[in-house]
């Protein structure tokens, strides 16, 4: 027979087994370190805006190179984040010096921090620079904090609040094509401060027009190609903060983002 000590850790080992197949026991949250096989975009230094980010280049587009986001210390933790307040943004042009990353991607898991200093403190988040999940402090709309916008509620109640770290985990699927139709929609799972709060939502379209990133003027947004995208951060004349951003890229062959 089998004695108790060895007993747990054949238990122990089973459920590794199992959480490693359907990704129970990943990581999620403020701090979250990148994973073996995922890259740094956002450390809160210069060198790493310049080298990986650059203006998207938008219908709206106003600024001028080199990237004007700020980096500035962290108002909680040791080191220095990056701020989106960008001069060309001012009185809320989203589109006119948003970023994104040089590399595109199709499939990937991302994490993304961000602290909203001031009350009504507005940015967001784009995947594929097509779809926003929204950074909007007061808003528990649809439209609000945390939402897949316009397509689902906002998870408000799993957000820090003003003057803390809050933290977005990503598990992304491109939409899928064959013949040049669509056949699949793409599908978020999302983590809002390590609470699971959308799962294998599926994305109907691009919101807020050309002005908003790929796709947004075509066909009023419905208009969903097959090329792939980066991971885009909106700047709208409002003092956010970002820090520890990291992707990696997946290739999940099945219709499942559920982590």
């Amino acid at each position: 027979m089998l004695n108790s000590i060895r007993l747990k850790q054949l238990l122990i080992g089973v459920m590794l087994i199992i959480g490693a197949g359907n990704s129970l026991y990943a990581q999620t949250g403020v701090g979250t370190k990148p994973p073996k096989g995922a890259e740094l975009y956002m450390d809160g230094s210069r060198k790493m805006l310049d080298e990986k980010w650059i203006y998207w280049e938008g219908p709206r587009f106003s600024a001028k190179p080199p990237i004007k986001w700020t980096v500035v210390k962290d108002p909680v933790d040791a080191g220095t984040v990056i701020n989106c307040n960008d001069p060309a943004s001012a009185g809320g042009l989203y589109g006119s010096a948003d970023i994104v990353t040089k590399k595109q991607f199709r499939d990937f898991r991302a994490h993304v921090e961000f602290f909203i200093t001031k009350k009504g403190g507005n940015s967001g988040v784009y995947l594929q620079n097509r779809y926003e999940i929204q950074v909007l402090d007061g808003d528990t709309t649809s439209h609000g904090m945390a939402a897949v916008i316009n397509e689902s509620k906002s998870p408000y109640y799993a957000y820090n609040g003003i003057g803390k770290w809050n933290s977005y985990d990503i598990l992304f699927r491109a939409a899928r094509f064959k013949d040049g139709k669509l056949v699949e929609k793409p599908l978020v799972t999302l983590y809002f401060n390590g609470k699971k709060v959308h799962s294998n939502h599926a994305i109907s379209q691009v919101w807020g027009g050309p002005n908003s990133g790929i796709d947004g003027g075509n066909e009023g947004g419905k208009g969903i190609t097959d090329r792939p995208g980066g991971l885009k951060l909106q700047s709208e004349g409002h003092d956010v903060l970002y820090r520890n951003i990291w992707i990696k890229e997946e290739d999940l062959k099945k219709a499942d983002t559920n982590f």
